[in-house]
């Protein structure tokens, strides 16, 4: 299934954010902006960034100020990528198709350069031109989704600890949950609370971009099995080299698939009351239980 027809547009304007958002290469001390640029800039889909827009958009047709958490979520996203790519992680030398960041400006950079788009990610929040009450709400949102207590980084650790063990289905699913699903799942909220969203609704949405995160890692583990290298713009099947805790390794690629189709039901039920509004958000779950890549 292709990207929807609206993706395009969107991820051009969250670009353009990126880059006005972030310090120029020029800005000193010029290596680590560069470094920065580099791994923001080499690809990817912004599907987060784009998620916040366009549940933002479900309740304020201006969604320029959720361009703010958007491209903060992005960066805390591309620094995730940096230092999971370093060698005392998962030791890979391919990120979107490229070299990735400790390849290109060796370990030290990459490590800093991961560490300056965190910190550029909490200031782009505190910058958000709304109220002082939404500003707290998202970076509480955010923080909590980034951080060790059912967060990625927490999930991160027990993904470590779970390589080359056996273990059971809930321990897999608190894993995806928090490694992947946290973030996708303050990518919805941020954008409902940036746009003044009642808390029924952010309830609503938190429920959908749970359902949504975990379909995506489930998508991902899938993909990781089935797809080439090429394909995917980054090492094919890593996963099962390193005895990592995945869905196809605990459950079997077609009962894989079978959560992952389910995952999108639940996540589409939950937008039944937005009726049209809701129509793009129901588009990005859809391809995401299809895309191939």
């Amino acid at each position: 299934m292709k990207l929807p027809s609206f993706f395009e547009e969107d991820r051009i304007e969250v670009d353009a954010s990126l880059d006005r958002l972030m310090p120029a290469e020029t800005a000193p001390p010029p290596s680590i902006h560069q470094a920065m640029r580099y791994s923001v800039f080499a690809g990817g889909k912004r599907i987060r960034p784009i998620l916040c827009l366009e549940t933002a958009r479900i309740f304020d047709s201006n969604v320029a100020p959720a361009h703010h958490p958007a491209c903060a979520i992005e960066f805390i996203h591309t620094y995730s990528l940096i230092h999971d790519d370093l060698p005392a992680l998962d030791n890979d030398d391919l990120r979107r198709g490229k070299p990735t960041s400790h390849k290109k400006f060796g370990e030290a950079a990459a490590i800093l350069a991961g560490d300056a788009l965190l910190t550029l990610a909490f200031e782009t929040i505190a910058g958000t031109p709304v109220d002082a009450v939404r500003r707290v709400a998202m970076l509480t949102e955010i923080s909590a989704a980034a951080g060790t207590i059912n967060g990625m980084v927490g999930g991160q650790v027990a993904d470590l600890e779970a390589a080359g063990k056996r273990i059971l289905p809930e321990v897999l699913e608190y894993i995806h949950r928090s490694k992947t699903a946290a973030l996708i799942r303050a990518s919805i909220t941020s954008g409902a609370l940036c746009a003044g969203a009642s808390p029924e609704n952010v309830a609503r949405l938190r429920n959908f971009g749970e359902s949504l995160g975990l379909l995506f890692q489930v998508t991902d583990d899938i993909l990781d099995v089935e797809e080439t290298s090429a394909a995917l713009g980054k090492t094919a099947g890593k996963d099962a080299a390193q005895q990592k805790a995945t869905y196809p390794a605990v459950h079997g690629l077609e009962r894989s698939h079978q959560i992952a189709s389910d995952l999108a039901a639940k996540a589409i039920a939950e937008l039944s009351p937005y009726d049209e509004r809701a129509s793009r958000l129901r588009e990005i779950a859809q391809y995401l239980v299809q895309r191939r890549a």
